[in-house]
């Protein structure tokens, strides 16, 4: 899958969960600790938001500042279509690859940026998912290209606070790779 593609398909795994969110639904739980359906489609697309800023060259504390100033509106839905479209209209500008980001965690080519954007709606995905009692099952490619991505940071993703404890140790080879991913990055299928 060629990387605009796969950003498409996750966009895709994440949006059809979100478009199941039923008025009931935005205060429950989410698999992310201490976050409510609404915190976690806030967290995304507060993350597109800032994605597209840092494409834009900005520095990660200005887009940060910016964006949680932002009032995202009453349709969540609304404003993951709108920022998603935005983001990915930036990333498929010539150039947008190689682009330095001004990132928390460095400064990273753009690539890298689409890699944790990927990340990001994959895994959220399932959390929404799980939340609401929708479809679990994410796109096998998909969950190969984040594995790939993730895999090798295994030793030390517990402790980059974005990923819970990261893997508990207690998932083998033998599991299908979303049980293992899933478990990698912090969560207990």
């Amino acid at each position: 899958m060629q990387p605009l593609d796969t950003f498409a398909t996750a966009r895709a795994e994440f949006e059809r969960r979100l478009r199941l969110v039923g008025d009931a639904d935005w205060e429950r739980s989410t698999p992310c600790e201490g976050w409510t359906v609404r915190e976690l489609v806030d967290h995304v697309v507060r993350g597109d938001l800032i994605a597209t800023r840092l494409l834009d060259g900005q520095a990660w504390e200005d887009a940060l500042a910016e964006v949680q100033a932002e009032d995202i509106g009453d349709d969540p839905v609304a404003a993951f279509g709108q920022g998603a479209d935005d983001l990915a209209a930036t990333f498929a500008v010539p150039g947008a690859m190689e682009r330095t980001c001004h990132h928390i965690a460095g400064e990273i080519p753009g690539a890298q940026l689409l890699g944790f954007r990927i990340g990001d709606y994959t895994l959220h995905a399932w959390d929404l998912a799980r939340a609401i009692g929708a479809d679990e099952d994410l796109d096998p490619e998909l969950v190969e290209v984040v594995w790939e991505s993730l895999q090798p940071m295994a030793p030390f993703i517990g402790q980059t606070g974005f990923f819970g404890a990261g893997p508990s140790g207690d998932v083998d080879e033998s599991a299908p790779l979303q049980t293992r991913l899933l478990d990698l990055s912090g969560r207990r299928p």
